[in-house]
C-alpha cells in the first residue's frame, strides 16, 4: 500500500517543526539580532564584518546567492535558513524513525 502524498505545506512543517530545524532556526535568528544590534547601535571606526556571520551560519546555501546584484544575497540567507532547517529537520525525522537495530540493542 502507498503513502499518501502530502501537500508541501505538510512536507514543510513537518521537517520544520522539531528540535533539530528549530534549534538551528533560532541560532540564526539569534545571529541576525547581534548583526542588527552590531549594525545600530554599535559605533566602528572602520566597517564592521558582523553581517557575514549570517552568511556563515547559512552556508553553502546563502553563499549561492552572492554574486547576486543589489540585496538579493541578503535574500539568500533566507532561503539558506529554510533549506538548512529543512534539510535538518529531514535528518532529524530519520534518526528518528529509524529502528532500535542500529545499536545492536535487538533482541535476537
Amino acid at each position: 500500500m502507498a503513502a499518501s502524498p502530502r501537500s508541501l505545506s505538510q512536507a514543510l512543517r513537518h521537517h520544520l517543526v522539531n528540535p533539530a530545524a528549530l534549534g538551528y532556526l533560532a541560532l540564526v535568528a539569534a545571529v541576525g539580532i547581534w548583526v542588527g544590534v552590531d549594525t545600530l547601535f554599535v559605533e566602528h571606526a572602520d566597517a564592521s564584518l558582523a553581517a557575514v556571520w549570517l552568511f556563515i551560519v547559512t552556508a553553502p546555501t546563502s553563499f549561492l546567492f552572492l554574486a547576486l546584484p543589489g540585496a538579493l544575497p541578503f535574500v539568500g540567507i533566507a532561503v539558506g535558513a529554510v533549506t538548512q532547517a529543512f534539510a535538518l529537520g529531514a535528518a532529524y525525522r530519520w534518526f528518528r524513525g529509524r529502528p532500535a537495530q542500529r545499536a545492536g540493542l535487538s533482541n535476537a
